[in-house]
């Protein structure tokens, strides 16, 4: 079949990886001058003068909740190593300062060893981590929000926040109003399958060497000639035989199906001839734009060196509730970059970087993931494969690039592909991208039978919180393997 594939992150390139494998003619539409969507590595200069790959967007992923992620890597050869996943709160330069990496960093700040109301945080801190599991058997915690809950349990405002809310913040890369919002079984889910509720034994992150850019390129070479960089997509019109897309050139082709891995918002803006379920569940997702600059000035570091981290969320004493999350993330910790060349990612800047030490910045749009998302998550089913067209994207999970990867497999899959390796789905995007009526473990699709994985169900609907999402089992990398008795693929 001809396939359009529109859009080149993490979703419409696994997409398209899979399906050309199965020997499908495919064709991808990339708006921006580069391939990879958040997977956007840049060249700084190093202290010698030669240039290291810094990641400004996709940044690390860990070894328990990234099993598709990390089964793509083995398959595509793509090398990997250790990273550092610290967290640190810097609030007003310097007036509240900790990390929480070690007993140096929480002290960093020496008053913080007599402030009764730091010990009461680190004391609601262990509180959470005890209690915060027991909301997921709670029936009555269905459809609550995370400021409900944490004033139902009645934690501390200095844990509220100073701590619980810019860690999501961080996360989401959404204001703390979002985080108040977001919620709370969706949180503890997250929190839990990612090992974030426990003080010691947490998943190991990793980061790509050299770059995001090793996997794009991996993938690239299977896709030669298919991939179209400063193609935006200005309308799709479905046919009775296809679908027509139209560029913003005026250029235009049929396809048999079109696979559109942008953002839901982006993805109905293309749709000519957009269906009333379209509108409805695609236009239930939000989305926050966020300025990412990549710098050298340490400034936008806490005031202690002790209290430097590996992700550091900064605020000022007049933050707001709506105000836009500031994170730095220490791009020599994160990716092993040599720290003769000093190197960061902040993301909403709270004071502007000196001119000297700016090297690029870039806008990265971000799902808001409030009760209408979270809801229409479980909807997108019903819109998958109408009118041969598909969608997929992170914004089916919780955002991140296994999300990402999990929704373009599953549509790869519902056109007929199969991923040349067994995994359990640690996301509940796979689950949700998949066509609604269509999910029993074998399925047919141009009259031929292809077995589909187990997918999580998210979210829980009409039933108290027994399934897990997105890390669900502890999942490892002895989860993932070639398929068994198919034998070799090439």
């Amino acid at each position: 079949m001809r396939i359009a594939v529109i859009g080149a992150g993490i979703s419409g390139l696994s997409a398209a990886w899979l399906l050309d494998r199965q020997g499908h003619d495919v064709t991808v539409y990339e708006q921006n001058d580069y391939v990879g969507g958040h997977s956007n590595t840049v060249e700084a200069p190093g202290h010698d003068g030669r240039p290291v790959p810094v990641d400004t967007g996709f940044i690390v992923f860990n070894e328990s909740t990234y099993p598709n992620l990390i089964a793509l890597f083995d398959h595509l050869k793509v090398p990997t190593e250790a990273s550092d996943m610290s967290f640190a709160v810097s609030l007003d330069r310097g007036r509240l300062e900790y990390s929480g990496s070690n007993l140096k960093g929480m002290f960093a700040q020496k008053r913080n060893l007599v402030s009764p109301t730091y010990h009461l945080m680190l004391r609601d801190i262990v509180r959470f981590y005890r209690e915060a599991p027991k909301l997921l058997n709670d029936p009555s915690s269905v459809g609550m929000t995370l400021g409900e809950y944490l004033v139902r349990q009645n934690y501390g405002h200095r844990f509220i926040y100073d701590h619980l809310l810019p860690m999501g913040a961080a996360i989401w890369s959404c204001t703390i109003g979002e985080m108040l919002a977001f919620p709370a079984l969706s949180f503890v889910r997250f929190f839990q399958n990612h090992g974030l509720l426990k003080i010691k034994n947490r998943p190991q992150w990793r980061t790509v060497r050299g770059g995001s850019r090793t996997y794009v390129k991996a993938i690239l070479e299977t896709l030669r000639g298919k991939v179209h960089k400063g193609r935006a997509i200005s309308s799709l019109t479905r046919l009775p035989g296809g679908v027509h897309v139209q560029d913003a050139e005026g250029l235009s082709e049929t396809f048999d199906h079109v696979i559109i891995g942008a953002h839901a918002d982006q993805a109905l803006a293309m749709l000519a001839d957009a269906g009333e379920e379209e509108k409805r569940i695609l236009g239930a997702f939000r989305y926050q734009a966020n300025r990412a600059v990549l710098h050298r000035d340490p400034i936008l570091m806490p005031k202690r060196p002790k209290a430097w981290s590996a992700w550091n969320y900064l605020a000022n004493a007049t933050r707001e509730r709506q105000a836009k999350v500031s994170v730095t993330y220490w791009m020599n910790v994160l990716q092993n970059i040599d720290r003769r060349t000093p190197l960061f990612v902040t993301l909403n800047p709270i004071v502007e970087p000196a001119q000297t030490h700016k090297i690029r910045e870039f806008i990265y749009d971000h799902p808001v993931f409030d009760k209408a998302a979270i809801e229409a998550q479980g909807e997108v089913g019903r819109i998958q494969g109408v009118r041969r067209t598909w969608f997929c994207g992170a914004y089916m999970g919780y955002g991140f690039h296994e999300d990402g990867l999990s929704a373009g497999l599953a549509v790869a899959e519902a056109l007929g592909a199969q991923r040349p390796w067994t995994c359990t789905d640690a996301s509940p995007a796979g689950r949700n991208a998949r066509p609604r009526g269509r999910r029993s473990c074998r399925r047919r699709i141009e009259g031929v039978a292809r077995p589909i994985p187990a997918m999580t169900v998210f979210p829980p609907r009409r039933r108290g919180p027994t399934v897990l999402d997105r890390g669900a089992a502890a999942l490892s990398l002895k989860n993932c393997g070639p398929p068994p008795s198919r034998g070799k693929r090439e």
